[in-house]
């Protein structure tokens, strides 16, 4: 199970993202490096990510839901924690005193690399086909971050954040903590056009996926950055209209359904021409 030269890239930025995370924010601990390390070379992690993207790009014909996807959704998502965290934002468990900023970031990572694992069965209903999976894959991999006895509480905190994050992706299911609200816009601000590259490659007849690959076609770049009036500014950048597609059915949806929606920003525009402002 080789990796892509383009999973490997995005693995480097991944680690180094996660590396300064725990440096600056984090103030050295070490926690979500461990995890990360493991998580990258996990096997059965990899096998996971490599089927979700045969059922999705191969069997159903829409875009990359595999390994390149999910470790783009937790490098957004990385980026969008330590943009609140910066501006102040305290997250859920660290306001009702029930973990710890590296608890909240750990969860963050385990729901954004396992959140479409369950596209290994189906599309339909896929995020809690996820939640399936996940759960004891979760366990394993907790039970080797905190191998006491005594850990269970926190165990059990991230593995819960870690699964509402999963079940609710799709801005289906009501979610309640800003964790699972980040993996929520996360997931929505992968859309570039690599992204639709392989479905767009392969020769088929029209299908209902087919606006979805066309519309990530066009989009060139999303930006997260420091807000010019919020904490956290996202900025779409597209060749064509049909890219808005992407923005107003896909993303703005999950924005509005996320707890993190008061502190985002969104642009978005054709480029060459003025961006508009949605929030």
């Amino acid at each position: 199970m080789e990796k892509s030269q383009k999973e490997l890239r995005v693995e480097e930025k991944l680690l180094r993202l996660t590396e300064d995370i725990s440096e600056t924010v984090l103030s050295g601990d070490q926690l979500p490096v461990k995890l990360i390390k493991l998580l990258l070379e996990n096997r059965e992690l990899k096998a996971i990510h490599d089927y979700a993207n045969t059922v999705s790009i191969t069997r159903i014909g829409l875009n990359d839901h595999g390994p390149v996807h999910m470790k783009k959704v937790c490098y957004n998502a990385l980026k969008i924690l330590r943009l609140l965290h910066e501006a102040g934002i305290k997250m859920s468990i660290e306001n009702e005193e029930a973990g710890t900023l590296t608890d909240s970031v750990l969860a963050v990572m385990l729901a954004a690399l396992l959140h479409d694992s369950g596209m290994t069965v189906a599309r339909k209903n896929h995020e809690f086909y996820s939640g399936i999976i996940a759960y004891s894959f979760m366990n394993d991999i907790l039970r080797e971050i905190f191998p006491c006895d005594e850990d269970i509480t926190r165990i059990t905190v991230i593995r819960s954040l870690a699964l509402e994050g999963i079940f609710g992706h799709m801005a289906i299911s009501p979610i309640h903590s800003m964790e699972a609200g980040i993996v929520l816009v996360a997931d929505g601000c992968d859309m570039t056009k690599g992204r639709a590259r392989i479905p767009l490659e392969i020769p088929t007849k029209p299908t209902e996926g087919d606006i979805h690959k066309y519309s990530a076609h066009s989009i060139e770049k999303v930006r997260i950055t420091k807000g010019d009036e919020h904490p956290v500014k996202i900025e779409i950048m597209m060749r064509s209209e049909v890219g808005f597609f992407q923005v107003e059915e896909v993303l703005i949806p999950k924005i509005s359904a996320s707890p993190a929606k008061a502190f985002i920003e969104l642009h978005a525009g054709v480029s060459g021409e003025e961006m508009k402002r949605y929030r």
